[in-house]
């Protein structure tokens, strides 16, 4: 004889509540006491009790989950803001399901098509192609709530947005005032938002300062890839560069490793800035000057927006599509100093 289905009835009769006190429980309702949560909570352990959230879905036309695409999952930065976004949506009762669309408009198209199929309750993308026809028109065809994150995309949804432009643009600034006028960029190749807008500030801080902007920008196929070869080239040139910007963790430590092979010392020889904040950047020795991304602010507003856009009542008038952007901030520490002036 099969063993019983263990039903919501079973698991509200063990914890001694009703059922639709159970339910909330079970959906993640924010409007339960505690003492009824850790009831029900009990109840479900003791019982091995598994709901069927398919089910669920269909009478409550929620299924408690959000979809999550980012370009690239391997990028650090997007670890942690995965991270930060999973732990919001967690204490607000939903799962936050990650898929890494690998900078293919292909892939991403699909993965877009399976959230929408899966019914989804809402959804927070960075494709990697933000321009592609076909990824735009999944995005457009997604019936839940959307925010983009760090993406210009000509869709209707709510937007974070990180103000790279005006982060590079400051971090020149600052090496321009220590005398640095031969600045390299060290980037990759993508077409995103965030590489499209760093170039921009790049070449706008040299133009304010009435500075020719420097032929020392280097792009990568990755965000994970290797500058080391390129670094090392470029420093071993006669206009070799006297400070470098360098995006993310991997690309940073290639280009530390590539200043060292060459002989320079940081900051005597050359300054160094990194974008993104990492423990790496900070047990460096010296310890590394940073553009510091404020993820967790981000994530805070991310969440917020969609959850609101979730849980808006049917009929609700909704407000219009919103964009926030935040600023870095430059984290002085060791890395950089006044550039070495050539003898004779």
């Amino acid at each position: 004889m099969p063993p019983k289905k263990i039903s919501i009835r079973d698991v509200a009769a063990l914890a001694g509540t009703s059922v639709g006190s159970a339910s909330r429980v079970i959906n993640g309702a924010a409007n339960v006491t505690p003492e009824v949560r850790a009831k029900v909570e009990r109840a479900i352990a003791a019982l091995r009790y598994r709901p069927n959230h398919a089910a669920q879905a269909l009478r409550s036309r929620s299924s408690k989950t959000i979809g999550c695409m980012f370009s690239d999952v391997t990028n650090p930065l997007y670890a942690r803001a995965f991270r930060a976004l999973e732990a919001r949506f967690f204490n607000a009762g939903y799962m936050l399901l990650l898929a890494n669309g690998l900078n293919d408009p292909k892939r991403e198209v699909s993965i877009l098509n399976t959230f929408q199929l899966r019914g989804m309750d809402g959804v927070i993308i960075a494709p990697g192609n933000e321009r592609d026809a076909d990824v735009l028109n999944a995005v457009r065809n997604l019936t839940m709530p959307i925010v983009i994150y760090d993406r210009d995309m000509d869709v209707k949804a709510d937007a974070v947005l990180y103000d790279h432009a005006k982060g590079i643009a400051d971090t020149v600034d600052h090496l321009v005032s220590l005398g640095h006028t031969r600045i390299a960029l060290v980037l990759w190749q993508a077409r995103s938002r965030p590489v499209r807008r760093r170039i921009e500030g790049y070449k706008a801080a040299f133009k304010a300062a009435r500075l020719p902007v420097p032929d020392l920008l280097i792009q990568g196929p990755s965000p994970t890839s290797s500058a080391y070869d390129a670094i090392t080239e470029m420093l071993g040139r006669p206009d070799a560069p006297t400070a470098i910007i360098a995006q993310g963790t991997q690309t940073l430590s290639s280009t530390l490793r590539a200043i060292a092979t060459m002989g320079k010392r940081v900051p005597e020889d050359i300054s160094v800035v990194g974008v993104g904040d990492s423990d790496f950047a900070e047990d460096y020795a010296p310890p590394l000057t940073v553009l510091r991304t404020p993820v967790e602010s981000v994530a805070d507003c991310a969440s917020a927006m969609l959850l609101e856009r979730i849980q808006a009542r049917s009929g609700e008038e909704q407000p219009e599509p919103r964009t926030n952007v935040f600023p870095y901030s430059l984290i002085e520490r060791q890395s950089c100093g006044p550039v070495k002036r050539r003898a004779g």
